[in-house]
């Protein structure tokens, strides 16, 4: 997604100059989000860009996995032999975790790639009893699809809830009723030992038989290939890009689920997992490299910053949950509706101002939270707290 995007914003703003998008995967580029939906359901074959790359004078190299890269030479190294560049851009996106021990074990997967769906696509389709490692995004989309499917699930958690690394317990906990209600079993606070042919061994003793098991513990920066290359990279793995999406190499740039960037909103450092990233970071690298192009030096302070409000949606058990903004370091939390019911919203506020918005069934929250986050205007809370006013109504 951010590598197809940051191609086509280029052209988009006014590049005439050669340009080439290198991809490991043989297939023509594809959006992720629905490899955990019509795809694995067998309701799409694919879902390839619309993107006519020939007509936009892109070339596309598909199947070339890039090894290394070599700054001095400004030059990238593949399986293909050496490539060229002028200006660089790193989009190489997340891999996903792995649980030790599981790798060729038998009906052990991940759900990741197209191919990831093509090879689990048949699986679901003969019913088995399937469990999922993780109650986070990707584990409660993945049950949801294997339930509408007619498989039996049963979803393993080794924290003590579900989403426990994304949103508040107190937020978590309505969230977590959605499995019973939609036939899945749901174990949190069971660690997972081992994964054998046909069940899956928990650290507690048990052991659940399982026709098919999928992981879904998160994901982290594929970037182990930048190693000596020069390129700063965090703890999380995740390339360090300043607030222009450059990185510490001149000439290269970082977009989408492989970089962190500065947050002025938020004073912190982002690594976002999501499409909207991907979609909007590549916008800002295009008109930074067309600056760096134009005055054949760095962006600079003629560059566009970057700093978006982070936005994200997931479609599970029957809801579109969708969330903006960034909740870390909020000192209210709102209520907006009833969250034994089918639409309702949380609000962080901090300083008065919103900072995050969380909302079941509720898409208009979700937009209009997202305009007064970046406004930063001090909210009424009682307003805010209101689920019959609407948010852009709440203004203090």
């Amino acid at each position: 997604m951010a590598g197809v995007q940051t191609a086509v914003a280029l052209r988009e703003q006014g590049f005439d100059g050669p340009l080439t998008l290198l991809g490991a995967e043989p297939h023509q580029p594809y959006d992720r989000p629905p490899l955990s939906k019509a795809v694995l359901l067998g309701k799409a074959e694919d879902s390839a860009f619309d993107v006519d790359f020939e007509g936009l004078g892109i070339e596309l190299r598909l199947g070339t996995e890039v090894t290394g890269l070599r700054a001095a030479d400004r030059e990238l190294d593949t399986e293909a032999g050496p490539v060229p560049y002028e200006v660089l851009v790193l989009a190489t996106g997340a891999e996903p975790l792995t649980l030790p021990g599981t790798e060729g074990v038998p009906g052990v997967h991940l759900l990741r790639t197209l191919d990831d769906a093509a090879r689990l696509r048949p699986v679901l389709a003969a019913a088995p009893r399937a469990v999922v490692v993780g109650a986070g995004w990707i584990g409660a989309e993945f049950a949801t699809a294997a339930r509408e499917a007619g498989c039996e699930v049963t979803v393993v958690e080794a924290a003590d809830r579900v989403l426990a690394g994304a949103v508040p317990a107190e937020v978590a906990e309505p969230m977590a009723r959605w499995y019973e209600e939609a036939g899945a079993e749901l174990i949190t606070g069971a660690k997972v030992a081992g994964i054998e042919e046909g069940r899956v061994l928990l650290a507690d003793g048990r052991a659940l038989p399982a026709g098919a098991v999928v992981v879904g513990i998160g994901a982290r920066p594929a970037t182990g290939w930048l190693a000596g290359s020069g390129v700063e990279r965090g703890p999380d793995g995740s390339v360090t890009a300043d607030a222009y999406l450059r990185t510490s190499l001149p000439g290269v740039y970082a977009v989408g689920d492989c970089a962190s960037f500065p947050s002025g909103r938020y004073g912190k450092r982002l690594l976002v997992h999501h499409w909207d990233n991907a979609l909007q970071g590549p916008r800002t690298v295009a008109a930074n490299i067309l600056a760096e192009v134009g005055a054949g030096a760095g962006a600079g302070e003629a560059g566009e910053v970057y700093d978006p409000v982070p936005y994200f949606w997931s479609e599970q058990f029957g809801r579109f949950v969708q969330y903006a903004g960034h909740h870390g370091g909020a000192d209210t939390l709102l209520w907006r509706g009833d969250p034994a019911g089918a639409a309702w919203s949380v609000c962080w506020l901090r300083a008065g101002a919103l900072v995050a918005v969380l909302a079941v069934g509720r898409p208009r929250d979700v937009a209009q939270g997202r305009k007064l986050i970046e406004a930063a205007v001090p909210l009424d809370p009682s307003k805010v707290a209101d689920p019959s006013t609407p948010l852009k109504s709440a203004a203090a």
